[in-house]
Formats: C-alpha cells, sequence, structure tokens
C-alpha cells in the first residue's frame, strides 16, 4: 500500500483570536465540541515543562480509549499567527492510533480567523491496522475533525452550545432517516411486492386510468422508492420537503375521494399522510445552521497563506 495522507481540516470562522484560543486549548471547553474526544485534562507539571494532558474517549458498551499527549510548542509569529504543536498516543490495547503528532494553527484576518489542523499517526496491528486505517478509520476520524470545526464554528459565530447542535443534528437525521425508510417501503411493498393487498383496488377506483392501473401503480411505486433515497441524501434541501408535503396531499386527496371510509379505516393511509407532512415539515425546519464537515476545506490551499504554508511543521 502507498503512503496516506495526513488529516487536514481547514475553517474559516468569524471570531476574534482569543475566544477561539481560548475554546481550542482550554479542556473543559475543548471537550464539549470535538466528537473526538470524551474527556480532556490537563497533568500537573512544572514550570520548564511542556504541558501534558491525558484524554478519554467513550466508544460505547461500556469500553473507552484512553491516550496521553503534550503540547510540544507554540509558535507566534509577528502578524499575529500562532501555531500549537501537539504530540499524542496511547497505549490501550484498543486503540488503532499508538502515536502521532500534528499542529493547529490560527490565522488572523480582519472580521474573521483561519483555523486548520494537520496531523498524522502510526497505527498498531501492523497490515491490518493499516488496511482498517486506509479503508475506515481515516476517513471517518477526519470526517469528525471536520464536524466538529463546524460545531465549534457554530458555537462561536452563532453562540449554538456543542451539545444543542449534536442534539438538533441527531433529531433532524433520525427524521430524515424515518422518512426515507417511509417513502422507500410505501414504494416498494404495496405498489411493487403486494399490489393485491388493496393499492390495486384503490388506483382502480378513481377510475382515472382505463386498465393501465398496474403499469401505473409500478411508476408510483419507483418514484416513491428514488424520492425515498432523495430524501436521504437532500435532507437539508427544504424544497426537497415542501415537494414531498404537496406530493402527500396530492396522494391522500384522491384516496379519500375515492374511498371516504379510509379516513376510518386502521392505519389509515390519511393519517400517515398527515404524519409524514408533519415530520417533512419539522426536518426542514431543523435543517439550518446544523454542523457539516462539508463546509470545511481538506486540502490545503494552493497559494501561499499569511503565517507560511499549512505544511511547513514536520510531524
Amino acid at each position: 500500500m502507498g503512503a496516506v495522507k495526513p488529516v487536514y481540516v481547514e475553517l474559516d470562522i468569524r471570531s476574534d483570536m482569543e475566544k477561539l484560543w481560548e475554546r481550542t486549548q482550554s479542556p473543559d471547553l475543548h471537550k464539549q465540541w470535538d466528537l473526538r474526544f470524551t474527556e480532556i485534562r490537563y497533568l500537573p507539571k512544572t514550570a520548564d515543562e511542556p504541558q501534558r494532558f491525558r484524554y478519554t474517549t467513550r466508544i460505547g458498551f461500556g469500553l473507552r480509549i484512553e491516550g496521553t499527549g503534550e503540547t510540544a510548542g507554540t509558535i507566534n509569529t509577528e502578524d499575529g499567527t500562532r501555531t500549537s504543536v501537539l504530540r499524542f498516543g496511547s497505549d490501550s490495547p484498543l486503540s488503532l492510533i499508538r502515536e502521532g503528532g500534528g499542529f493547529w494553527r490560527y490565522i488572523p484576518h480582519d472580521s474573521k480567523v483561519t483555523f486548520m489542523t494537520r496531523y498524522d499517526y502510526k497505527t498498531r496491528f501492523g497490515f491490518t491496522g493499516r488496511l482498517i486505517d486506509r479503508i475506515a478509520f481515516r476517513p471517518l476520524i477526519g470526517w469528525a475533525t471536520a464536524w466538529s470545526f463546524d460545531r465549534l464554528r457554530l458555537w462561536l459565530e452563532k453562540g449554538i452550545p456543542p451539545a444543542t447542535s449534536l442534539q438538533r443534528w441527531l433529531v433532524h437525521y433520525g427524521i430524515a432517516a424515518l422518512l426515507a425508510a417511509l417513502w422507500l417501503y410505501q414504494g416498494i411493498v404495496p405498489k411493487l411486492v403486494a399490489p393485491w393487498a388493496g393499492e390495486l383496488d384503490w388506483l382502480r377506483a378513481t377510475g382515472l386510468f382505463n386498465g393501465s392501473e398496474r403499469e401505473t401503480l409500478a411508476v408510483l411505486g419507483v418514484l416513491e422508492a428514488a424520492f425515498g433515497i432523495l430524501v436521504l441524501i437532500r435532507s437539508r434541501d427544504r424544497t426537497i420537503h415542501a415537494l414531498a408535503c404537496v406530493g402527500l396531499m396530492a396522494l391522500a386527496v384522491p384516496a379519500l375521494v375515492a374511498n371516504p371510509q379510509l379516513w376510518a379505516a386502521p392505519l389509515s393511509p390519511i393519517v400517515l399522510n398527515t404524519a409524514m407532512i408533519g415530520l417533512h415539515g419539522t426536518a426542514a425546519a431543523m435543517s439550518s445552521d446544523l454542523p457539516s464537515a462539508r463546509n470545511c476545506r481538506r486540502k490545503p490551499q494552493q497559494t501561499k497563506r499569511t503565517g507560511g504554508e499549512a505544511h511547513d511543521v514536520h510531524l
């Protein structure tokens, strides 16, 4: 296998330097926004020693990974740029990371600070560990770093606490996943797999399709299933949710006209469509100001930046 690239994340944050510095360098504040860590605490030190720290990451089922690190140095330049160099490692048998290092850099501008990180690490478990890292772990930890940077941005720019950002993100994408599953089920099962269970009779009762009800139902099923996938991948697009609400009403009204008894039927499609409209409205209302890894740059810019190139700290 060829060499893998270090993790790199960069984001412009509308904040002054001191606030950003405090929320990234203070352990109690850092652990609030960084998805990678559950706990960070400084270890005692003397005046001439680098600051050492211990970190903990809970991975579920009562398991956790612990590691240690140290601030290897902090560099300040005349233009106000700051660079904090870190070393870290873990002796935990559950940790894929054995040791690593990197930096955080803060480049001030008139109304914002460019906040960036670059880090790399060595893995354990030999070839298997390197393969897992390349295929899954490195993309995941890179995404978590970028997502966390954007959560920090929302905290500084919008005043949204990190815990609230996480809750809103989970609720939004949980609703989106549920809606996608409902659209897929309604498109595949009653329309494509088991049309005889009732959907075909309903379509015939409308009298609109003159013997082509089966084909029409199949087309509707494919469209609903495709729309379910679209809801999942474009859940933050309010236009998608608006179209869904229109479509659900367009499906419910003819069904009720063709069979007025549906309003009182058990598991009425009228009730289901109304509930889905409510969920789409909730997902649309919660689609703004959610943290997203896509807001970050994942490669160093080619042009030279104030404070030096993004890759001029060697690990």
